[in-house]
């Protein structure tokens, strides 16, 4: 049979790019946008600290779930039907969220966000696959690739300058005109495509439901519940494994597994997406990381501490505007991915030298570097990721694509903060031990230990110095962490100009 076609061509593409390109962005700051409204919504709907944190995971775990559902759901409705029930059913449930009255809703209509939005990120990535031919991949995923990188450095300020100008309501209801807007041209860019009815492999869907849904409960809540010194993290834990092994089980007996996992086989599409895993580290890691540094121990407001980290969205644009016209000329997609995490590893090495009363500009730098850093190398891999795979399995493996980039967010932060907590009371203790009575270094009047309020005054100081160090030394384990994934990138295959490989793999597969 002749091979199924490279792409599929569209009446108005410049439309379908903005529609789709609107609702990925619109789901991906969602992610970080609530973070620093979070004590608002604290005091206003009655909830404690342990409640709020809720309203993040919730959305964060039900995103989870229903991602590996999108190959299911694109083969059994089609593409153009999920993407808008997936819009509007974000839409509403943003409405709801920004009236939502007490915890209770908040918690229930976050759930119905993740749910819905879970599908736009991997379909919008499979759909601009499609829509451009095999050569112009590259610009394909620059421009897929500026949500979804971007749209994470931009949601805390954004969310801070709402907050603090209009209310938390806003932080949810300002996805209402953009949600709009991106249905309608969906509606009227994005072409039907062909749809097959199959068995929905509930067993398989609930083992891996409650293996993700578990792992992620696990690294959301583990620093919070001092990780396996709590019975509920133990449980969790438990519940992953068993989960996933179970799931494991299944795929090998059964003849349509709810996610195809041979597709980890394809050694591209197998390095990127563990390649993806690392870069979700990094990038959610080092986001995670500024905010509290900038705030808690340099004393800037949320907004300003925005306005520093909105030069590492600058570069990132800008690199991946390079990138794609690199790779529409056929530069080896390795040379950038390579020149990118050299980039990333110099910017963690610069931010190892900051220091808690240092300027300005340190910060704006680094961010700068980082971000074409992070430019350079996900376009690559993104494009990458499905040059050797038939066109037909791009939606299932953008869901399989999106959630190891997730999964890799969640064990990033989990890691940074659970290292920034127990460094800081170790580093601490050692720094305390060096303050005596009879060290001959006098200390400032206002640190007077003598005095109460001079022994409280030295005591933060010293937390905030022991702080510090604990988030240098995680910028370190990131730089090595960015230099030792330097040899994935010999794994990947690059296809001869022209979608050879493409053709080739989508040959076999008929």
């Amino acid at each position: 049979m002749p091979p199924s076609p490279s792409h599929r061509e569209v009446r108005n593409l410049p439309l379908l790019v903005v529609s789709i390109m609107l609702a990925t962005l619109m789901q991906v700051i969602d992610s970080t946008i609530a973070n620093v409204a979070l004590p608002d919504m604290q005091g206003s709907l009655s909830a404690t600290q342990d409640q709020a944190a809720w309203i993040l995971t919730s959305y964060i775990v039900a995103a989870a779930i229903a991602t590996p559902a999108t190959g299911w759901l694109a083969a059994r409705f089609g593409r153009r039907h999920l993407l808008v029930v997936a819009i509007a059913g974000f839409t509403l449930a943003s409405v709801l969220c920004g009236i939502a009255t007490d915890i209770g809703q908040m918690v229930a209509f976050r759930v119905l966000q993740g749910l819905f939005g879970a599908a736009l990120v991997p379909i919008s990535q499979s759909s601009l696959l499609d829509a451009f031919p095999p050569e112009k991949h590259g610009a394909a995923m620059a421009m897929w690739g500026m949500g979804v990188m971007v749209g994470p450095i931009v949601g805390p300020p954004l969310g801070g300058w709402l907050t603090d100008h209009y209310s938390w309501h806003w932080v949810f209801l300002i996805n209402v005109p953009v949600g709009i807007v991106a249905l309608l041209g969906v509606l009227a860019s994005v072409p039907a495509d062909d749809t097959h009815a199959s068995r929905f492999d509930w067993r398989g869907f609930a083992f891996l439901a409650l293996g993700i849904a578990s792992l992620q409960l696990m690294l959301d809540r583990g620093n919070e519940k001092d990780w396996f010194g709590a019975l509920e993290i133990q449980v969790e834990c438990a519940l992953a494994f068993l989960g996933f092994y179970l799931y494991w089980v299944h795929s090998r007996s059964s003849e349509r597994p709810f996610v195809d996992l041979g597709l980890l086989r394809d050694r591209n599409f197998g390095t990127a997406t563990l390649f993806i895993f690392i870069v979700g580290v990094l990038l959610f890691a080092t986001m995670a990381l500024m905010p509290p540094y900038l705030q808690n121990l340099m004393g800037y407001p949320v907004v300003t501490t925005g306005l520093l980290l909105a030069p590492r969205g600058v570069g990132t644009l800008i690199a991946m505007t390079v990138v794609g016209r690199l790779l529409a000329r056929g530069i080896d997609a390795r040379v950038p991915m390579a020149t990118g995490l050299l980039l990333i590893a110099f910017s963690l090495w610069m931010t190892t030298g900051f220091s808690a009363d240092m300027p300005t500009a340190p910060v704006v730098w680094s961010g700068v570097i980082q971000g074409l850093g992070l430019g350079l190398v996900f376009v690559p891999v993104s494009m990458l990721a499905y040059a050797t795979l038939p066109p037909r399995a791009r939606t299932e493996a953008a869901g399989l694509f999106s959630l190891s980039r997730n999964i890799g967010s969640s064990v990033g932060i989990s890691i940074v903060f659970t290292l920034v907590a127990r460094g800081t009371q170790a580093n601490h203790a050692e720094l305390a031990e060096r303050l005596t009575p009879y060290s001959t270094t006098p200390l400032p009047a206002i640190w007077n230990p003598a005095s109460t309020q001079g022994l409280v005054a030295l005591n933060a100081e010293v937390t905030r110095q022991a702080a510090a160090i604990a988030y240098l030394n995680d910028f370190w384990l990131m730089m090595w962490l960015t230099l030792a994934a330097l040899p994935l990138v010999l794994l990947f295959r690059v296809p001869r100009r022209g979608g050879a490989g493409v053709s080739v793999a989508a040959a076999v597969d008929h």
